[in-house]
């Protein structure tokens, strides 16, 4: 569709320019991984939390770390493991026996930033506290409920190698991710750059800080105004319906491929972060193309390929290139 519009309405995006300086403060400490940057800016800016899977070493933890940084966030860092329990990571009463009395600890939850790492080698009590913080964005020690602080962004990662002692997440809970990014190797010279950097002795580069969490919520702010049309809207709502019914959509050889389409969620992260891909070109309208351009991101998790899809080389990722070239654009 060709999009018409209004010629007289102002940029949408009038605070962005602390997104190119934030982009460089991070290319000062990060080499290359243009795309999970790109990822984590989508999810800051929707209040969305993210899924990162990749291989150890490929900077997922220096990338959450030094985002906070740069936007003068809090942030914490939580490995997951088998003996962890809920209270590490939301909290505690302790008690003071010389007063009788009862104090809260709280724990690493509450913060702007949130690494959970390797999430998937926790078991489903510690799973779901967290889940349940990030949906409720608050949590409760001993009947006295607390907010978190806000932005608050969950980044869990999980290593797609490694599956002896985890405990894999069921769809359901994976429906909470806003995003899934898959982060690779870097190139050769990529790598090369990074040998240069930080083959050395001393501590690492602190990211400079150039906005602040204030920042952050205005531009959310920005991001619920741009205009969605209709037609794309329905556009959105095709391709999660097609993930469900398949034939029904005009795509027969998919069907019976897909154990489980997307949720209700998912059609809302769509349109959450295509206007946030938008805000972040500089539009205050939303286009095909940014539709396009998140949707491995958002659907990637709650696409799920059956035995069979998988028997014949079909990846989430797959199956959603099949999903945006069967449904048409208006």
């Amino acid at each position: 569709m060709t999009s018409s519009p209004d010629p007289l309405a102002p940029p949408a995006a009038l605070t962005a320019a602390w997104v190119p300086e934030l982009r460089a403060a991070l290319a000062e400490v990060i080499v290359g991984q243009e795309d999970l940057v790109e990822g984590l800016l989508l999810a800051l800016l929707t209040g969305g939390h993210v899924l990162l899977e990749g291989v150890p070493g490929i900077a997922k933890s220096l990338a959450v770390s030094s985002l906070a940084e740069g936007l003068e966030g809090s942030f914490s860092r939580l490995q997951f493991t088998p003996d962890l329990l809920p209270s590490d990571l939301i909290g505690s009463e302790i008690y003071n026996a010389k007063e009788s009395t009862f104090t809260t600890r709280k724990g690493p939850v509450f913060a702007n930033f949130v690494l959970a790492d390797e999430i998937n080698r926790a078991p489903a009590k510690v799973q779901s506290a967290l889940l349940e913080a990030m949906q409720e964005r608050q949590v409760s020690i001993g009947g006295e409920t607390f907010a978190l602080p806000q932005p608050f962004l969950v980044l869990a990662t999980q290593n797609p190698i490694e599956q002896e002692g985890t405990y894999p997440m069921p769809e359901a809970q994976l429906d909470r991710f806003a995003l899934k990014l898959l982060v690779d190797y870097p190139s050769p010279t990529e790598e090369l750059e990074i040998l240069e950097r930080m083959a050395r002795t001393a501590t690492k580069a602190h990211v400079r800080e150039v906005a602040s969490m204030q920042n952050v919520l205005q531009a959310r702010a920005e991001i619920d105004a741009i205009t969605i049309d209709p037609r794309l809207k329905q556009y959105i709502v095709d391709l999660v319906e097609a993930s469900r019914r398949p034939a029904a959509a005009g795509l027969p050889e998919l069907d019976g491929l897909l154990l489980i389409g997307a949720s209700p969620r998912a059609t809302i992260t769509l349109a959450l972060t295509a206007r946030a891909h938008a805000w972040l070109q500089g539009r205050n309208y939303v286009m095909p193309t940014d539709i396009k351009a998140v949707a491995h991101r958002v659907l990637r998790h709650r696409v799920v390929p059956n035995f069979e899809a998988e028997a014949e080389g079909y990846t989430a990722d797959a199956l959603v290139d099949r999903l945006l070239e069967g449904v048409r654009v208006p």
